[in-house]
């Protein structure tokens, strides 16, 4: 049984920084692109950042490129995303996600296998 399970998110004021965690256990984790994603009240899911099985190439959406960076520990089955200069927008619950393809495609979001069941982070102004 796959699961995915994130931490790390809280209540942070404009202009700080978080780090999430997402620990994965059931699945062949280095043989998995791993990514994250968001979702704001009254939005839909949007893509945040992926990295490839072997972490050499990450993507990230445009609104926290310069801001987040996404890492993996392949011998910790565990994925991380640390936050900079956090902004109210970023608020939402943030999702790990795991798939056996591409960071890439799963930065078009299609058809992702594994998903946790989020962290809330909120973003006070």
């Amino acid at each position: 049984q796959v699961q995915l399970v994130e931490s790390g998110g809280r209540l942070v004021q404009a202009g700080g920084s978080l780090r999430l965690s997402c620990a994965a256990s059931g699945l062949s984790f280095s043989s998995h692109a791993m990514g994250w994603f968001r979702q704001a009240p009254g939005k839909e899911r949007e893509f945040v950042a992926a990295i490839t099985k072997i972490g050499i190439t990450t993507y990230y959406a445009d609104s926290v490129k310069g801001r987040f960076t996404i890492s993996r520990d392949n011998a910790k089955n565990t994925v991380y995303l640390q936050m900079n200069s956090l902004k109210p927008e970023d608020t939402g619950a943030y999702y790990c996600a795991a798939d056996p393809t591409t960071a890439r495609t799963m930065s078009l979001m299609r058809a992702i296998n594994y998903w946790g069941q989020g962290t809330q982070v909120t973003v006070s102004s």
